[in-house]
C-alpha cells in the first residue's frame, strides 16, 4: 500500500514539475504610464520619451563613475595654492568660504585682518587714496630700513597699531574688502573643479548603464503609454538615465525600482509623486 502511494506521489511529481518549472521560468511584461502635472494643472503625458531598464539603480551608477575620480577635500586643495600659511590656516578653518562674498566682513575678525598678509594688503588698498579718512598711514620710508632698521621698525609697529585701532573703532571700514580679494578667491577655482567632475560624470554615466546593466528600452507612445514583454523574473528600475522630461514649469528625471514576476505583467506609473526635481538637483550640484 505505501509503495502504490509512493508511486503515486512520483506520477503526480513528474506530471506537474514540468508545467510548474514553465511557470517559474516563464518571462513577465511591464506597461508603463508616463505623466507630469503642471503647476495648476492637469496631468500631461509625456511623449515619444524613452525611459531605459536597468538591473542597477542609475543613482548608483552615477556614484560609482563619480568615485573613479577622486577630489582633493578641501584642506588638500587649500594647501596647493599660492596663500601665506596664516591665510591656507583661516580658509581650512571656514570650509568652502567665498572670499567674493558681500558679507565676508561679517566673517573677519581685526586679528584676522592684521595677522593675514592677504587681508592686510586688501583692507589697505581698499581703503587708500582718500577714500577713508582717518585712516593711518606709514611715517617710515623703505629707505630706512637698511640705513636705520631701528627707526624703522618702531615706526612700523606704531603704524600697525594705530591701524588695528582704527579697525576695532572704524568696523564699517572692513566693508567692501571681498573686491580686493576676487583674484585669489579659492572658492572660484573649487567650484570649476567640482563643475567639471559633474561634467564629466554625466557624459560617462550614461554609457555606463546601458553597457553594464541595460536590459532594455522602450520608447512611451503619444498617449505617454508603453509597454514591454519577455522581462524574465526579477528585481529592476526604469531610468531615464538623468534626462529631463518637462511640461509646463516642471522638470523631471526618474529611477524607480520594481519587480516582475515569472509570467505576470508588472505596472508602473511613472508621474510627479515617484520623479526627481531636475532643478531641484541641479541647483544643489557643487
Amino acid at each position: 500500500m505505501r509503495k502504490s502511494r509512493r508511486v503515486l506521489v512520483a506520477l503526480l511529481a513528474a506530471c506537474w514539475l514540468p508545467a510548474l518549472l514553465t511557470a517559474q521560468s516563464k518571462p513577465g511584461s511591464l506597461d508603463l504610464s508616463v505623466h507630469i502635472t503642471p503647476t495648476g494643472s492637469q496631468p500631461e503625458p509625456v511623449r515619444q520619451f524613452t525611459l531605459y531598464i536597468l538591473t542597477r539603480s542609475y543613482a548608483d551608477v552615477v556614484k560609482d563613475v563619480a568615485a573613479e575620480e577622486t577630489l582633493p577635500t578641501w584642506d588638500e586643495f587649500i594647501d596647493k595654492q599660492d596663500y601665506s600659511p596664516p591665510l591656507k590656516k583661516w580658509l581650512k578653518a571656514h570650509k568652502e568660504v567665498d572670499l567674493s562674498s558681500t558679507d565676508l566682513d561679517r566673517s573677519l575678525t581685526t586679528d584676522d585682518i592684521m595677522d593675514i598678509k592677504e587681508f592686510f594688503d586688501a583692507y589697505e588698498k581698499n581703503n587708500s587714496g582718500g577714500v577713508t579718512k582717518g585712516l593711518p598711514t606709514p611715517k617710515y620710508k623703505d629707505s630706512d630700513k637698511t640705513a636705520n632698521p631701528e627707526k624703522y621698525e618702531k615706526l612700523r609697529q606704531e603704524w600697525l597699531t594705530d591701524t588695528r585701532k582704527f579697525i576695532d573703532t572704524h568696523p564699517s571700514t572692513v566693508q567692501g574688502i571681498e573686491l580686493e580679494l576676487t583674484a585669489i578667491n579659492p572658492k572660484t577655482p573649487w567650484d570649476n573643479l567640482h563643475l567639471k567632475h559633474n561634467a564629466r560624470t554625466a557624459q560617462l554615466a550614461p554609457n555606463t548603464a546601458q553597457l553594464k546593466y541595460l536590459v532594455t528600452k522602450v520608447v512611451t507612445n503619444l498617449d505617454g503609454y508603453a509597454s514591454i514583454s519577455g522581462i524574465p523574473g526579477g528585481s529592476y528600475w526604469v531610468s531615464t538615465l538623468g534626462m529631463e522630461a518637462s511640461s509646463g514649469d516642471r522638470r523631471f528625471t526618474w529611477d524607480v525600482p520594481f519587480t516582475v514576476q515569472s509570467g505576470q505583467t508588472a505596472r508602473i506609473e511613472l508621474s510627479n509623486l515617484n520623479a526627481t526635481d531636475a532643478r531641484h538637483t541641479a541647483s544643489a550640484t557643487p
